[in-house]
């Protein structure tokens, strides 16, 4: 057995996400495992060096979780041939810039999205990174939450018959930050920034309906700044720039339509924070983050219209639960333990740059559309001759083997 040590530079770790997903639950639990096991015996182990702007933050983290690596120097990091993954969980405004460094010193590429702040950026650093020969990839995390993979099954195995349509819901209320503090940053609410809910939801719901359900082929989007007040996180008022809402309708090739919204000025009265309902000729299921529900056609309820008597009918008893028949790992986890066989042993990772430009084209066609009032067409995305369309419908089975 060979140990075989990947040193990983990890900005803008000090972020909630950065430091929860990407560092706690992902590197630090790999190392905890003792490394990625491959299927010859060897071992993978991650050696993050933490980098920020922040010195007594990154001192504290690593210190916390005994890593014995961090820097404020981004530079002197990716000059280091000993490092060898760049990852990036800055603010969308301060990644393109850094993972552009990042390809110029040879570093593969692993990175949060949106990958830039427009698809003409998110195209230029998939293309670079194409001509530089680097392995690059995107966090596309919701594709490995427990509902979506039971959701994922579901289709696989034909369950739906003919899938018709999806109802996508999602989001909670994020307090005002006067009376309550605000669970997300305060950036994410000036399109200055680079926030709104559009930039921040889009990028996933490309991937989701791309590898669930088929390739979007049009939009159409309304967008909403419903809260036009808020307080940062010094109780400093600002104005907010940015969507606080979307409410969107997609088309994908099969004709599946998608009715999705998204919102963070919304109280939940659904049983996750995010559901996607899908309905089929054979049989419908109502997913969330962990668990999914469905009802097959000869399990349907037959109601009849008829506001003068009270509902007969209790709806939500008649979904049956779908078994917890596998062990569910962290999906930021998984993924990563998925682009360190990427870099080391050269297996597949198809979720690229590339793909990661789709996401941020998805938003920028939503913007469009709400700008201009009208259904928008999603064209090809290409890069030195490679077309990522058509690509990945087919093998929605081998997400994870």
């Amino acid at each position: 057995m060979a140990i075989k040590t990947v040193g990983i530079i990890m900005n803008g770790v000090t972020g909630r996400m950065g430091t929860n997903q990407h560092l706690i639950r992902s590197i630090v639990a790999i190392r905890e495992q003792g490394g990625v096991v491959c299927k010859n015996g060897d071992v993978i182990m991650p050696d993050p060096i933490l980098v920020g702007r922040n010195e007594e933050k990154l001192k504290r983290l690593a210190e916390t979780h005994h890593i014995s690596r961090w820097s404020t120097n981004l530079e002197a990091c990716l000059l280091d041939e000993y490092n060898i993954i760049y990852f990036d969980a800055q603010t969308t405004a301060r990644r393109a810039e850094a993972v552009r460094q990042a390809i110029k010193a040879g570093k593969h590429i692993y990175c949060e999205k949106p990958t830039a702040t427009s698809v003409e950026e998110s195209l230029e650093l998939a293309r670079l990174a194409y001509e530089a020969g680097v392995k690059n990839g995107v966090v596309q995390d919701k594709l490995f939450l427990p509902g979506l993979l039971k959701l994922k099954r579901l289709i696989d195995s034909g369950f739906f018959g003919k899938i018709l349509s999806v109802r996508m819901e999602f989001g909670y209320w994020v307090f005002e930050g006067d009376w309550q503090q605000a669970q997300r940053p305060s950036w994410n609410y000036r399109k200055e920034d680079g926030g709104g809910i559009i930039v921040d939801m889009f990028a996933h719901w490309r991937y989701v309906l791309d590898n669930l359900f088929g390739n979007v082929r049009s939009l159409s989007c309304l967008g909403a700044t419903h809260i036009e007040k808020r307080y940062d996180e010094e109780g400093n008022p600002y104005v907010a720039s940015a969507d606080d809402a979307a409410y969107a309708t997609f088309e994908l090739e099969g004709g599946i339509i998608v009715q999705a919204n998204s919102s963070w000025t919304v109280r939940v009265n659904r049983e996750d924070l995010l559901t996607i309902q899908v309905d089929g000729t054979e049989g419908s299921a109502v997913c969330g983050l962990r668990d999914c529900k469905i009802q097959h056609r000869v399990n349907t309820p037959k109601p009849v219209w008829n506001p003068d008597i009270p509902n007969p009918f209790n709806f939500f008893e008649q979904w049956q639960e779908m078994p917890t028949n596998d062990v569910y790992d962290n999906g930021f986890k998984v993924q990563w333990e998925l682009f360190l066989k990427h870099v080391v042993l050269d297996e597949e990772f198809r979720w690229d740059l590339l793909e990661g430009a789709k996401g941020t084209q998805l938003s920028d066609l939503a913007l469009q559309s709400w700008k201009e009032r009208r259904w928008v067409d999603v064209p090809e995305l290409t890069i030195g001759g490679t077309k990522h369309a058509e690509t990945v419908n087919g093998t929605k089975s081998e997400w994870l083997d």
